[in-house]
């Protein structure tokens, strides 16, 4: 059961990427389409936002003073020091194919930075590609995705999760945590409403996961089996994170894209980043490496 103890009215456009950073106690999160990241300290409940040149669509803390990120943002991968908005472009691998942006990313279990391109503009069938970072080089594991999501790893590395959206299927592969090499796939899942998006591990090795247009969160075993179906007050949950100061809160952000006045009407939580208190932990995240 979840409990509803707390709502933050950002209207987020395209809410997205929440994760908990242990170091600073607090929570970050990104709008794509806002262009905007944010940052709520749990301890004083401050609550800070920074414009950036360009819409960051995933994205780990690197240093908090002066706060400097490392992101996949709409058209690559870069640094960025958010105080000045200045950027340090990393790669850009699909800078070539029109109508392809980056989308949903993640840090897996040895601290390795994750993201992937998806089709926001069909103009030649251009196709997703999930990459890992390698400093500055770009690793291709998966392609031929749609709309990539759903990034996680399970508590012992050993298996990736993810998920093409509109196939409405979650999806397991083996994982070798050593190379950060994906290798083969299975059906994990298939959502019972709406389409996979943002997803996490938790400490039971659960993978809980966004309804998109679902207006629900989806728990389930590590054997893929639906373990609960939590209802929310939105139409539109993009991604999950467990965090706070004993790793039992949960937080979710939504989205207003794409929703019409009558809707957005209906539907006031829209946009907001939604904080429960949960029966599931979270799992600590680990260290960036390779990004001194």
């Amino acid at each position: 059961m979840l409990k509803l103890i707390k709502t933050l009215d950002v209207k987020n456009q395209l809410g997205e990427g929440v994760f908990w950073h242990q170091p600073s106690q607090s929570l970050w999160w990104t709008d794509i389409h806002g262009n905007a990241i944010y940052r709520l300290d749990w301890a004083s409940q401050q609550l800070d936002s920074w414009a950036l040149p360009e819409g960051v669509t995933a994205f780990v803390v690197l240093e908090t003073a002066p706060l400097r990120i490392l992101g996949s943002f709409k058209s690559g991968f870069a640094y960025c020091w958010p105080d000045s908005g200045r950027l340090q472009w990393l790669a850009k691998p699909q800078a070539h194919i029109q109508g392809n942006r980056f989308n949903d990313g993640r840090l897996d279990r040895q601290g390795r930075f994750w993201s992937a391109t998806m089709v926001e503009q069909e103009q030649g069938q251009p196709r997703g590609v999930l990459y890992r970072l390698d400093g500055a080089q770009c690793v291709a594991q998966l392609d031929n995705l749609q709309i990539p999501n759903a990034l996680c790893w399970s508590a012992d590395a050993r298996r990736l999760y993810h998920t093409d959206m509109p196939s409405k299927a979650i999806r397991v592969y083996d994982f070798d945590p050593v190379k950060g090499e994906v290798g083969q796939g299975r059906h994990f899942a298939t959502v019972p409403q709406g389409e996979p998006d943002g997803a996490i591990v938790d400490a039971e090795d659960h993978l809980i996961c966004a309804l998109w247009g679902g207006r629900a969160l989806a728990r389930f075993t590590p054997l893929g089996e639906l373990q609960s179906l939590h209802p929310l007050p939105v139409t539109q949950p993009t991604c999950v994170a467990l965090g706070g100061p004993n790793m039992d809160l949960l937080f979710v952000t939504t989205a207003r894209d794409g929703l019409s006045a009558a809707q957005l009407a209906a539907e006031p939580f829209a946009g907001s980043l939604l904080i429960y208190q949960s029966p599931y932990r979270g799992l600590v995240d680990a260290e960036v490496q390779g990004h001194d």
